[in-house]
């Protein structure tokens, strides 16, 4: 993820603030409470929205979301993806990005907080690529359900099981729960199976 990073900004900055930049973002994903929400996240989203990038409009901008989509977060807040956005708007304009292409960066962004769908097929993708776990074998879905079990570990789980069954619900309330054919194809059924089966052990 840091040459992917490097190789984005080097168009933007210089080579010491990319490098300012990166530590910024690696402190932050790799902080001791990331069990799930950490460099591999950014990795998988990447290598899923890379099998799609022919259907992107806009590659550097989603990029630029990928990175910064989870920069603030904690288990305990409500406003990680407000967090995230201001944090990524700040740093863009530091490089002097494209004003039209910032407040796209923070759309982006604050549609991961209810992945809904939108009228902007780069939005969709981006929401498919950070929900695109739920449809992984089961295997590597359970880490994923344990990973955020750690993250949550402050709440008991007479707390935490009801919260995260209405989350889940949520999901399977959902008409679809990937909103592109790309995606939607390949892990609608094997996401809805997860869910309910996590349901089910909760």
């Amino acid at each position: 993820m840091k040459q992917i990073f490097f190789t984005l900004l080097s168009q933007y900055a210089s080579p010491s603030t990319t490098a300012k930049l990166w530590d910024e973002i690696a402190l932050a994903y790799s902080h001791k409470n990331r069990h799930y929400h950490n460099l591999f996240h950014l990795e998988n989203m990447y290598s899923e929205l890379k099998c799609a990038q022919h259907t992107i409009s806009d590659w550097d901008t989603l990029l630029f979301a990928l990175f910064y989509h989870d920069a603030v977060y904690s288990a305990t807040k409500k406003d990680n993806e407000e967090k995230s956005s201001k944090m990524a708007i700040s740093r863009l304009r530091e490089i002097g990005y494209d004003t039209v292409k910032t407040s796209f960066c923070h759309e982006l962004i604050m549609a991961t907080k209810h992945h809904n769908f939108s009228s902007v097929n780069d939005i969709n993708l981006f929401t498919d690529a950070d929900l695109s776990i739920l449809g992984k074998p089961w295997a590597e879905y359970e880490a994923y359900c344990l990973n955020v079990r750690n993250e949550y570990s402050i709440y008991p789980d007479l707390l935490y099981n009801p919260g995260r069954k209405k989350a889940l619900q949520h999901f399977l309330e959902m008409e679809h729960i990937f909103k592109t054919p790309h995606f939607k194809d390949r892990f609608e059924a094997q996401a809805r199976k997860n869910i309910t089966q996590e349901i089910d052990r909760l």
